[in-house]
């Protein structure tokens, strides 16, 4: 069985279910709403560069 690693803490992930828990609302699962993150309905995206297979 290969080890993941925990993406809260610094250990290996010992399937505590903590990093699935809604940021807004402790009792209730992440269901990938999007309400906890700041983003505008418009948004700028800067391109540096692009790069293309030759």
């Amino acid at each position: 069985m290969e080890k993941k690693e925990c993406v809260l803490y610094e250990r290996d992930c010992i399937n505590c279910g903590e990093c699935d828990i809604c940021d807004l609302d402790e009792n209730k699962i992440c269901d990938n709403c999007g309400k906890c993150l700041d983003i505008k309905d418009d948004a700028i995206i800067k391109i540096d560069k692009i790069i293309t297979e030759e």
